[in-house]
This record gives structure tokens, C-alpha cells and sequence, in this order.
């Protein structure tokens, strides 16, 4: 994810609860943003540029990093890892679609003086993620290997899907179909999601712990397509299809076969029902209850996200 579209249209499968693992390997305890540079990874992405505004709005010095951003990274591109950690205590890390270059990455940044690392995974990533999304795997299995100061984030399906990624066309056309059935989905607002990281890298207190992410309320698809349709006064319904008939319309639409094919894999863990349940990350870790669906319907329905 460097909020890599595929692995945030499906980013969840996992029944437990917000859950805690120790470090013990970790001995850093002060804050190390408090005077110095918050790297942000992927800070073009849908988490990315929340956290940078929100770390900005804090006061405190954020360096955005992306390859088309105000600050050039490129997994791809080691000439650009060493001026993007210089200076650096914090650092966000979305890893990208192949996690080759994980653990070189974390490793040097390690090195550089960063501290503490914030990861952005997937809840379920323990059981999809070497078959869906590795990066996310082996970012988390990298950074606790570490004498570092270490949290990870596991959220579920974003709301921010519906208007910002793919399933956003398909609803301005009329018509979601998915193979999901009438299992629920408690999906997350990235702005919820932008809170926690930010307090996580800034603040003390989360060393070693893992924060399972949702919203408060569990939705079919089917239901959230029809709040969404509510708020926006549109025409839209939803289809539940086979994992072959999904992977067919998919291919039409130019996606690689291989890529609809692991979207496909990932939604039929969803309609199994692995995560279902609402979790308590968010209240864990900011003390409040998550943004409801309807919010973010709302919201975005205003904004004109869907015509």
C-alpha cells in the first residue's frame, strides 16, 4: 500500500480484537518527534496525505514523501532513501506492492536515527498476507525485529473506497457488484485511520502493539450502497456475483487478470465473515468512538463525490 489501491479495496480479514504484543526487545521510551522530523511514506496516498495535515497541524515538521509529491521517494530508486531519512525520528511506512525492498529500507532508516515506526497493514494480513498483499507482512515482520519503538495498524475496508478508489466508478455508473454476499463489513474512516497514526507517532505509550482498526457499525455491502444512494439521491444498487464472474468484469475493464483475480480471492475471505465483527482500535487508542458510515455518507455526498 503506499495506500496501494489494490491491497485498500480489500484490506481486511481477521475476527480479533484491537490486540497488544510486546517488544522485548525495544528500549526507547522518550517521544523522538518531539523537536525532530516526521517521515511520511506514501503521503500522497488516502492515509498518506491525511497524516501529513494533521502532523502539520500539530506544528510539527512533516516531510511528505512520494514519487510525484513535494519530496521524491521511490521504492525503486535507492538514490532517494538516504535524503528522505536524514533528520528523521518517525516514520509512517506504507510499504509498496512488492516487499523486496522492506527490509533494506527499514534497515537504513534504522540506522539513520529513526526511532519509531508506524505500519500500515491490514487486519487479517496474518492470514492473507503472503498470497494478497506481502508488503504489509513483511513490513510488520521487519520493524519488530528492531530495537525500535514500534506500532502497527490493521484497518479494515476503508469507507474512502466508495469515492475515492474503485469502487467509486462503478457507483457513479449505478451499479456495485461484488462477490461478497450479505456478510458485513464494519468499515473504517481513513480519517479515523489518519487520527491513530498520528497519535501513535507522536505520542508515547504504544510500543509493541498491534491496533486492529474498524468502524462502529458492521454494513452489508448491499446496506452501504444503499446509505450511500440515500445521501447522494442518485440511482445506485449493489449485485452480489461469483468470484469468476467479479474476476471477468474486472479483466474487461483492463485490470490484469492476476490482480482481479487476488481482489477476488480477498473478497471471498469477506464473505466468509472473518471480519465482521466491529473492533476497538480506534477507541483504544484516541479515546473516542469511530466515525459511523452515515458520516462519511454524508459528507462525501455533499462534497459532490458522486455527481
Amino acid at each position: 500500500m503506499t495506500d496501494n489501491k489494490t491491497a485498500q479495496t480489500a484490506t481486511s480479514t481477521s475476527t480479533s480484537t484491537s490486540t497488544s504484543t510486546s517488544n522485548p526487545t525495544s528500549t526507547s521510551t522518550s517521544n523522538p518527534t518531539s523537536t525532530s522530523t516526521v517521515l511520511v511514506l506514501g503521503a500522497t496516498g488516502k492515509t498518506g496525505r491525511r497524516v501529513v495535515a494533521r502532523l502539520r497541524d500539530q506544528g510539527r515538521t512533516v516531510r511528505a514523501a512520494s514519487r510525484s509529491g513535494e519530496t521524491r521517494f521511490d521504492w525503486t530508486d535507492r538514490a532517494t532513501w538516504a535524503p528522505v531519512l536524514e533528520g528523521v525520528s518517525a516514520l509512517y511506512l506504507v510499504g509498496p506492492p512488492d516487499p523486496e525492498p522492506i527490509a533494506d529500507f527499514v534497515g537504513q532508516a534504522a540506522a539513520a536515527g529513526v526511532r519509531r515506526f508506524v505500519v500500515l497493514s491490514g487486519r487479517g494480513v496474518e492470514m492473507y498476507g503472503d498470497s494478497f498483499e506481502p508488503s504489509m507482512a513483511e513490513a510488520e515482520r521487519v520493524v519488530r525485529e528492531l530495537d525500535v519503538d514500534w506500532t502497527v495498524i490493521r484497518p479494515n475496508n476503508f469507507t474512502q473506497n466508495f469515492d475515492e478508489d474503485i469502487f467509486h466508478a462503478p457507483l457513479v455508473a449505478g451499479r456495485l457488484a461484488l462477490p461478497v454476499g450479505d456478510v458485513p463489513e464494519p468499515f473504517i474512516d481513513v480519517d479515523d485511520i489518519a487520527d491513530v497514526a498520528a497519535a501513535l507517532l507522536t505520542e508515547d505509550g504504544h510500543t509493541g502493539r498491534i491496533y486492529e482498526l474498524s468502524g462502529p457499525r458492521a454494513l452489508t455491502f448491499a446496506e452501504a450502497v444503499a446509505e450511500l444512494a440515500e445521501a447522494s439521491g442518485r440511482p445506485m444498487r449493489f449485485e452480489d456475483i461469483t468470484p469468476d464472474e467479479y474476476v471477468a468484469e474486472l479483466t474487461a475493464a483492463d485490470v490484469p487478470t492476476e490482480a482481479a483475480r487476488a481482489l477476488a480471492d480477498v473478497l471471498a475471505w469477506l464473505a466468509e465473515g472473518h471480519n465482521a465483527t466491529p473492533v476497538s482500535g480506534v477507541r483504544d487508542v484516541l479515546g473516542r468512538e469511530p466515525r459511523d458510515f452515515s458520516v462519511y455518507a454524508k459528507g462525501a455526498a455533499a462534497a459532490g463525490a458522486w455527481g
